[in-house]
């Protein structure tokens, strides 16, 4: 049996402690407006959770080529993983306070590198009482790094092939066209379907029904029999994971990812962006 099989890419609170195994809590917040996860985390988090640094251990460095959250090199996640003290099997269940479009980077480079991870559905108010503000002290850890699947990622020449089902991770008001408050120029890919990841989720950051899920998909055109011609995109490639993870949450198959996003795409003046619907 695929490792993965034994974890789904969501699981709920009450199926958290049902998980088998070592099983690491993983608090993933980062803010587009700048404000610090880090010091959120230590205002408090879910018990005995790690907090994992987006830009440090998920990320390598901008370039306008690249965007803004290019994947690291594999050495320098794993050296994240140990340094937090994540081995090879153990679990990750990863949360944010945003629904988990956040936290959906970490557990999509481990579910692509053959590891097991899981979003917790609801995050952060999934936990009634007291948040604790102690960080959990953790043993360095085995942590094998694992070269990025070709199969799973795309480039931009892909993103824009006449074959390809661009979907876009990003607001409606960033899609067509509206005030974009971190990347130079308005509007999409051009053909690309707006799928906003944050629309998968309700107001306290929950899935919604599947049936909803999977309507969104279905009008954007991303069925099984298509998956294999999506590749997700977002502002960096962090909560367009989202998207893919309910893809495979939703038995629709695994898709690629263009981890540049509209931070490299809309940088590029030979590229051609469209507005409006």
């Amino acid at each position: 049996m695929d490792v993965l099989e034994t974890v789904p890419p969501f699981v709920s609170a009450a199926e958290l402690h049902r998980l088998p195994g070592v099983v690491v809590l993983a608090d993933v917040r980062w803010y587009l407006d700048g404000r610090s996860g880090r010091e959120a985390y230590d205002r408090g988090h879910l018990p005995d959770a790690v907090f994992v640094d987006l830009e440090r251990w998920l990320s390598a460095a901008a370039t306008p080529a690249a965007g803004r959250h290019p994947l690291p090199s594999p050495e320098v996640f794993a050296e994240g993983m140990r340094t937090l003290g994540v081995a090879d099997d153990d679990i990750v269940v990863a949360y944010d306070d945003q629904g988990g479009v956040i936290a959906a980077r970490l557990v999509w480079m481990l579910r692509v590198t053959g590891h097991r991870a899981a979003l917790l559905d609801g995050g952060l108010a999934t936990h009634s009482g007291d948040l604790s503000t102690t960080t959990p002290i953790r043993t360095r850890s085995a942590f094998t790094a694992r070269e990025w699947p070709e199969a799973m990622l795309a480039g931009v020449d892909d993103l824009v092939h006449e074959d390809a089902i661009a979907v876009d991770a990003r607001a409606r008001e960033r899609f067509v066209g509206g005030e974009d408050p971190v990347d130079p120029r308005p509007g999409h890919v051009p053909g690309a379907r707006s799928v906003p990841c944050r629309d998968n989720v309700d107001a306290d950051g929950f899935l919604i029904a599947d049936e909803g899920i999977r309507e969104g998909f279905a009008t954007a055109g991303v069925t099984a029999d298509t998956v294999d011609r999506v590749i997700a995109y977002c502002g960096s490639g962090v909560t367009a994971c989202h998207n893919l993870l309910t893809m495979e949450h939703l038995g629709i198959g695994r898709a690629r990812l263009f981890v540049g996003g509209w931070s490299a795409y809309s940088r590029d003046p030979e590229r051609e962006v469209e507005t409006g619907p």
